[in-house]
C-alpha cells in the first residue's frame, strides 16, 4: 500500500501553490549549499568541474540565489501570519516540554497549524534567508556607495547566514520525515489524516472545523453524486 496515497476523509493541509513555493525554496537552498561549499573551500572546488569551472559555479550560485530570493518573498508573505507570530503562553509551554519530541509528555499543549519548533525554523529561514539574499546581492553588484570595508563584512555575514540555515535545515528534514511520521505527506501531496492532525495540530483542526474551512478529500464528490 502506498503510504502517500490520498484517501477519502483526509484533510487538506497545503494547497498546490504552497507546495510549489516550499519545494522551490528547498531545492534552491540545497543547490546554494552545494555551490556555496564549492566556492568556499578549496578542497571542494571540484564541484565546479561539473559546471565548467569556478566561473560556472559562481554563475549557477548567483542565478539560483535569485530564484531563492523570489521564493523567499512568497514564503514570508504566505506564512508570516501563522508561522511568524508567537501564540503565548501556549508556545512557551510547548517549548518547555519540547512538544513531547524529546521525552514523553502526557498532554502537550495544543498548537495551531505550526508548532513553535516549526515557527522557529520559519523565522530562521526568513531572517537568515533575507540576510543571505541582501549580502549576496551586495557582493554580486558591489554598489559604489558602499566602501570596501563595508563590503568585506558581507562575506562573513553571508557565511553566518549559511551556517545557521544549514543547521536548521537538517533538523527540519529530520523532523519532517523520520522524527514525525505523516508530516512529509503534507508537503508531498497536501493531505494528512485526521488522526495525525488531531495528534500534532489539534488547535488547528478545531479552528478549521469551527470556521467551516476544512477541506476533506472525497466530500465534495459525494455531495455532487446523484442519490446523495
Amino acid at each position: 500500500m502506498n503510504m502517500f496515497e490520498v484517501k477519502e476523509g483526509m484533510i487538506q493541509a497545503t494547497d498546490g501553490f504552497e507546495r510549489l513555493v516550499h519545494w522551490t525554496l528547498a531545492i534552491s537552498c540545497i543547490v546554494l549549499f552545494i555551490t556555496g561549499l564549492g566556492m568556499m573551500f578549496h578542497s571542494l572546488n571540484f564541484i565546479g568541474d561539473f559546471l565548467g569551472g569556478l566561473k560556472g559555479l559562481k554563475y549557477v550560485h548567483n542565478l539560483v540565489g535569485l530564484v531563492f530570493g523570489f521564493s523567499l518573498i512568497f514564503a514570508i508573505s504566505m506564512w508570516w501570519k501563522e508561522a511568524g507570530t508567537p501564540d503565548m503562553p501556549t508556545d512557551w509551554e510547548w517549548i518547555k516540554c519540547a512538544g513531547g519530541y524529546l521525552w514523553h509528555v502526557d498532554n502537550p499543549p495544543e498548537v495551531g497549524k505550526y508548532n513553535p519548533g516549526q515557527k522557529m525554523f520559519f523565522l530562521a529561514v526568513a531572517c537568515c534567508g533575507t540576510l543571505m539574499v541582501v549580502t549576496g546581492l551586495l557582493m554580486m553588484f558591489q554598489p559604489a556607495f558602499l566602501s570596501m570595508d563595508v563590503l568585506r563584512w558581507m562575506y562573513p555575514l553571508h557565511a553566518l547566514g549559511f551556517v545557521t540555515l544549514f543547521a536548521f535545515f537538517f533538523v527540519h528534514v529530520y523532523l519532517g520525515t523520520i522524527g514525525n511520521p505523516g508530516s512529509f505527506q503534507a508537503m508531498y501531496n497536501g493531505w494528512v489524516t485526521r488522526g495525525w492532525a488531531r495528534t500534532q495540530h489539534p488547535k488547528w483542526l478545531k479552528e478549521i472545523e469551527e470556521h467551516g474551512t476544512i477541506k476533506i478529500y472525497g466530500e465534495k464528490k459525494k455531495k455532487e453524486s446523484p442519490g446523495h
